[in-house]
């Protein structure tokens, strides 16, 4: 069985991070479990596809959609305040620090990066807000090339390929702490509402020890640290139903975009048939 945190791996330092920590809680549990590296260019729906699941990070969106579901583990709770102490999170939508550009209207006309359709924070949550937004058809001039990590789509704005992108709110609280030199070519100009993080999975039950281990990290002293560095407060027991209007929003922002051009020019990965 296996464990990852790719989806928050967003430096090498944080990565390196991540693996202490997994393999700090999978000890404690005493679990036969190991760390499986799945980086770029890997397709990450690869992993969360595999049979051998035990700890692994899975976005909101896809969860929502599987059919089964995987086992749910834990959920984590970001530190920084604006997460309101709940496994909650939102997009950032973001603009260069040198841009004009106050609103997410004001990027009307422009080029918008996404991550990739599948993705909650780097895709629907966008498109789910700009439904209310857009007064005409179509907002932008370009839905560019899938970007597939938050990295990917904000260096597309530092790299003036695009003049926004949605990213994730935990991640963009990482990226602050371990890549610095790239948000701060970086502004908020928006973000999108609140929805449940990311959580990690297994495939199949019976990680009972395992799901302990996450929910008593926070007290133990070997684990407080390494979770401190992760701007971690603690990990919860996530709640599968909350999940359910992920899928009908995917579902009522894909419709909608069927009807109504998202750019003059769309790259097929975003084209929702």
């Amino acid at each position: 069985m296996i464990a990852n945190a790719r989806m928050y791996s967003v430096s090498a330092e944080a990565a390196q991070r991540w693996r202490a920590l997994l393999s700090a809680v999978i000890e404690r549990a005493g679990c036969d479990i190991q760390l499986l590296d799945h980086a770029e260019p890997s397709p990450i729906d690869a992993l969360w596809r595999r049979p051998d699941k035990a700890a692994v990070f899975m976005c909101g969106l896809p969860f929502s959609r599987s059919d089964p579901r995987p086992e749910l583990i834990a959920a984590p709770v970001p530190s920084p305040c604006g997460f309101r102490g709940l496994p909650q999170y939102w997009s950032e939508l973001v603009v260069h620090k040198d841009s004009t550009y106050q609103t997410i209207e004001d990027t009307f006309g422009g080029r918008i990066a996404l991550t990739a359709p599948d993705s909650q924070s780097g895709c629907l949550a966008a498109l789910y807000n700009l439904m209310t937004r857009a007064e005409t058809f179509p907002p932008y001039r370009e839905v560019i090339a899938p970007r597939v990590t938050p990295l990917g789509a904000l260096t597309a704005v530092i790299d003036g390929e695009a003049e926004v992108a949605p990213i994730d709110s935990y991640a963009y609280s990482l990226l602050k702490k371990y890549r610095e030199d790239l948000v701060a070519q970086l502004r908020v100009v928006g973000r999108t509402a609140r929805t449940p993080i990311p959580v990690i999975v297994a495939s199949h039950g019976g990680y009972e020890r395992l799901q302990a281990a996450f929910l008593a990290a926070h007290e133990l002293s070997s684990i407080k640290g390494i979770m401190a560095d992760l701007l971690l407060e603690r990990f919860v027991r996530p709640d599968s139903s909350a999940y359910d209007a992920l899928r009908l929003n995917f579902e009522t922002a894909t419709q909608f975009w069927r009807d109504h051009a998202l750019a003059a020019k769309v790259h097929p990965a975003f084209l929702f048939r």
